[in-house]
């Protein structure tokens, strides 16, 4: 009985096949460090335009400070006073956090653990859409509607034509895609398992989310927290038009107050001539929120490390 060889088989296939993923692999590697070298060029090109900005605010701060005394700076009154614009700052962030925080979270806990796929289909992208508006129709929102209607008339609130709780609240409205968005997508990389081991268990729905999925979850939910605090922080034409225009240490947020960002946008408007002491306030004041939202950073990395479980 003679044997028959199978056309392709034995060593030289093996070797064929051998030799051309030798081949594929030769071919992929000058693609790959290519790559490789985009992607330094783009890690070091942030980290030198970081650099860039620190070194643009220095020589302007120097001047400043050459002229104006730290006491004077840092300071509760006074024409280059920052503590007002600080407290202004912290105050309308902290009223959006307290808008934004529960409706973002709980926006991204009914998306990650009760809408449907076709529900969360519709209603994530219309909430996100909510980022794309542009700011300044936002403050002009907060003019035209919240201080005057909703404040004013249906509240009945004692407050001015330009205050820190209409900028808070419509500031909070803002940041809210934000904190949905990055927190349902923590929520969601929760392993089904947990969810499946709770409902064994006996937890019902809200009790698996709240005490499994939320807890495991919670270093992503503290990542996009901080988040949108930063993008609070950093928000200009909201405040500029909402908050105020005037320096006012006050704790009573239906004042006007000036924040930080506002105070760097008026400044910069063209009445300050360059090189000006007034001119180089900015820049002083540019530097202290650039360093501000630096620690909130740091404070948010550590707090992701703290709280980061890997499954």
């Amino acid at each position: 009985m003679s044997s028959h060889s199978t056309p392709g088989a034995g060593p030289s296939s093996g070797t064929g096949l051998h030799g051309a993923a030798v081949n594929l692999r030769a071919r992929r590697r000058p693609v790959e460090a290519v790559i490789k070298g985009v992607l330094l060029v783009c890690a070091l090109l942030s980290v030198l335009i970081t650099i860039g900005i620190v070194l643009a605010l220095i020589e302007p701060v120097v001047h400043f400070f050459a002229e104006v005394p730290f006491g004077a700076f840092f300071a509760t009154t006074g024409q280059y006073a920052v503590i007002p614009l600080v407290a202004g700052t912290l105050m309308v962030t902290v009223i959006a956090l307290l808008v934004a925080v529960p409706l973002g979270l709980g926006a991204a806990m009914y998306l990650s653990e009760y809408a449907s796929p076709r529900v969360r289909k519709v209603l994530k992208p219309t909430l996100e859409l909510l980022a794309g508006v542009p700011s300044v129709v936002y403050g002009f929102f907060a003019l035209m509607f919240v201080t005057p209607v909703l404040l004013q008339d249906i509240l009945a609130m004692d407050v001015g034509f330009t205050n820190a709780l209409a900028a808070g609240l419509v500031l909070g409205v803002m940041i809210i895609p934000t904190v949905a968005s990055l927190a349902e997508d923590s929520l969601s990389a929760v392993p089904r398992a947990l969810r499946q081991g709770s409902f064994a268990m006996g937890a019902n729905r809200m009790q698996t989310t709240v005490r499994v999925v939320l807890p495991a979850a919670l270093s992503g939910v503290a990542a996009a927290v901080v988040l949108g605090l930063s993008r609070g922080i950093g928000e200009t034409m909201i405040v500029a038009l909402a908050a105020g225009g005037q320096k006012n240490l006050s704790a009573d947020p239906r004042e006007g107050m000036q924040t930080m960002t506002g105070f760097i946008a008026q400044t910069a408007g063209g009445e300050n001539p360059v090189g000006s002491t007034s001119y180089n306030a900015l820049f002083a004041v540019g530097l202290l929120l650039f360093v501000m939202t630096l620690i909130i950073n740091i404070v948010s990395i550590a707090l992701v490390r703290r709280f980061r479980q890997v499954y």
